[in-house]
């Protein structure tokens, strides 16, 4: 079992930045990928960022050279800075969290807004 909970989202306008973090209940070694989703009203759950224990990274297109994700295994942390945000980046953002081979874990989400 994995507890996820998110932090950091909030109302920002165009350009701006926030740092979204997630911390897990259990130590992010044994944790294989750890990533954010997002979904805005109306769409689909999107992938955003990924990060594999080893610290591989995967970005989806509409975020590269503007996000970074990150983990802090000492504190069973993973981050995603968010930098030149824009409306069309307004959703709410959600942690999830893999254990191989069971299913996803899941954060509760965190809104964030993008103001133009």
């Amino acid at each position: 079992q994995v507890q996820l909970v998110e932090s950091g989202g909030g109302l920002v306008q165009a350009g701006g930045s926030l740092r979204l973090s997630c911390a897990a209940s259990r130590s992010t070694y044994s944790i294989n990928v750890m990533g954010w989703y997002r979904q805005a009203p109306g769409n689909q759950r999107e992938l955003v960022a990924a990060i594999s224990s080893g610290g591989s990274q995967d970005y989806a297109d509409s975020v590269k050279d503007r996000f970074t994700i990150s983990r802090d295994n000492a504190k069973n942390t993973v981050y995603l800075q968010m930098n030149s945000l824009k409306p069309e980046d307004t959703a709410v953002y959600y942690c999830y969290a893999v254990v191989w081979p069971q299913p996803k874990y899941w954060g509760q989400g965190t809104q964030v807004t993008v103001s133009s």
